[in-house]
């Protein structure tokens, strides 16, 4: 049985064995002995400790685990042996050994507060993209000047949502250099001979340094004002982007979850819905998907931007993830848009078959038109817009749609005709054409009782393609017309269209005339009393104006 021991490391405690904290003493005090100047090695030591107990809580589950020999050999491995970093001052010379100057491939961005103008992000950014930070200032002021100003707020953000880079740790891991102990050595040392080393050129540089402190402090005291300002702002933006961004993915995965599911059994009234509209013939399960990325990865970006700004550090979903989380978003809007053109294509013409036929109507006689539905798809003939999916006679799945537009015109010939437009679309004129010859429609001539359909049928297969019915009859002048009741909403047309019959004339026999119909049963308008009077009193005043006239004619005559 182990004895554990309490251990304060960098304000952290930890649980440790005995072994482990006899060999954890005895590695820290080599450390103090291979330090080869004395200047500044408590504090290598407290940043050394503070790596330590860093890798101590990555390493440990939780907060009661205890550290074993282990967990110490695995930290050992990784800061590495005092006689296998031994620094001395070569490595500050121009022939230092290359194996001092081994970086990391991996960076974390951070604030340089050694070297700020105003917060350090220029110069953290610099670090991180490896330019320059002359550079990089240079473009932020170019960037500030032509967005009016937008990079001052964007400028704001990286403030306060960047850590700065205060330990040596954090200077190790800005630089991407391995955090061991002889980098932790290097650094504190170059930072004191960059003291010494102004302290000697004081006189050279005093003026510049106080123009510079002079700007920190006035910007030092404006960040201070603006912080507080903008914590309390950033908290509440955060919070809203990830309530909306997590109710955007979830309701997406469930929703096209859902749809996809349905691409895979391939039946039911909504798989037959996609079918009758998609004329790509893409499957659903790949179209959710697509459109689950190319609107999910930007979604999840603003929820991970919502993260960072309610939470300080949080660990970056890493460069290579990023990466391919763009070219997945990229790829998918590319393949939408391709399938998008395809199914814009597939409707740009128009077709249309025609079908003409002599009605037997002349002069003198009369015609009735009417509207006939089939009661296995609808009861009441009414013009209603829109498609539905039925059954036929034979059980087959076809498209029903009342879209059928009836026109009645006047014409010059004695015998009377009908002509049936079958309209439809599809990526050229032929195929437009073939499409609307499919489309099923029917009438009949009962006497002199004309039925119309007032649907139109077409197999699925053929997929929505826009079809329409347009039966235009031709009167000739002198014929009468009964237009059923069942019409008024096959009839309702503009201008455009040339229809003699309005709405209204239903239930009415119509005389044709020339452009025009003449009621023949409809009741003569009472005039009422407050018109008669206003023609009275026209006729009078009409009958003053006729005499005035006279006297002045006569008067005219006589001179």
């Amino acid at each position: 049985m182990n004895k554990t021991v309490n251990i304060n490391l960098a304000g952290t405690f930890f649980h440790i064995d005995e072994d482990a904290y006899g060999k954890l003493q005895r590695y820290l005090d080599a450390i103090r002995k291979s330090l080869s100047d004395p200047r500044g090695s408590d504090e290598i030591i407290k940043d050394i400790e503070a790596r330590i107990a860093e890798l101590f809580s990555e390493k440990l589950e939780r907060s009661t685990q205890v550290v074993t020999l282990k967990e110490l050999d695995e930290v050992i491995a990784v800061m590495g042996q005092p006689e296998d970093y031994a620094v001395d001052e070569e490595i500050f010379e121009d022939n230092a050994p290359r194996s001092h100057q081994r970086r990391s491939n991996h960076k974390q961005l951070f604030r340089d507060v050694d070297n700020k103008y105003i917060a350090g992000v220029a110069s953290g950014l610099s670090h991180y993209l490896g330019i320059d930070a002359i550079w990089v200032r240079l473009l932020w002021v170019l960037l500030t000047f032509f967005s009016g100003g937008t990079f001052i707020f964007i400028y704001i953000l990286f403030w306060i949502l960047v850590p700065g880079a205060e330990t040596t740790s954090d200077k190790l891991k800005m630089t991407g250099e391995a955090i061991n102990i002889s980098n932790i050595e290097k650094k504190f040392k170059e930072g004191y001979e960059n003291v010494a080393e102004r302290v000697k050129n004081v006189d050279y540089d005093k003026y510049g340094q106080k123009v510079k402190s002079s700007t920190n402090n006035f910007f030092d005291t404006l960040g201070n004002v603006l912080l507080t300002l903008f914590k309390i702002f950033v908290k509440f933006l955060g919070a809203l982007i990830i309530i909306v961004a997590l109710s955007t993915l979830v309701g997406l995965i469930v929703g096209l979850f859902t749809a996809g599911t349905f691409g895979f059994w391939g039946h039911g009234e909504f798989m037959d819905w996609y079918q009758m509209v998609d004329t790509t013939n893409v499957p659903l399960w790949l179209i959710s998907l697509l459109v689950l990325f190319a609107v999910g990865i930007p979604f999840f970006a603003l929820f991970i931007l919502g993260l960072k700004m309610l939470v300080s550090n949080l660990k970056s979903i890493g460069i290579a993830t990023k990466i391919a989380l763009f070219v997945i978003w990229l790829a998918s809007i590319i393949t939408l848009g391709i399938f998008g053109i395809r199914q814009a294509t597939e409707t740009a013409y128009d077709g249309e078959f025609r079908i003409e036929e002599t009605l037997p109507v002349r002069s003198g006689d009369t015609l009735t038109i009417k509207m006939r539905s089939n009661d296995r798809y609808e009861y009441d003939a009414s013009r209603r817009g829109g498609l539905d999916i039925e059954l036929n006679e034979n059980d087959e799945k076809i498209i029903y749609s009342t879209d059928v537009r009836l026109i009645v015109r006047s014409s010059t010939d004695s015998i009377g005709k009908m002509v049936v437009n079958k309209r439809a679309e599809s990526f050229d004129n032929l195929n437009a054409k073939k499409k609307a010859q499919a489309i099923n429609y029917g009438y009949s001539q009962d006497g002199n009782i004309l039925l119309l359909d007032a649907y139109l049928t077409t197999s699925l297969e053929e997929k929505y393609r826009n079809q329409e019915i347009e039966v235009i009859v031709y009167l000739p002048i002198g014929s009468v017309l009964y237009a059923d009741d069942n019409t008024y909403s096959y009839h309702r047309n503009d201008y455009y269209h040339q229809d003699i019959l309005q709405n209204g004339d239903e239930e009415h026999y119509l005389l044709i005339e020339k452009d025009k119909t003449s009621c023949l049963d409809c009741p003569e308008r009472e005039i009422p009393s407050w018109e008669e009077e206003m023609t009275e009193e026209d006729e009078v005043t009409t009958s003053i104006e006729n005499t005035e006239s006279t006297s002045a004619i006569s008067t005219d005559s006589v001179q």
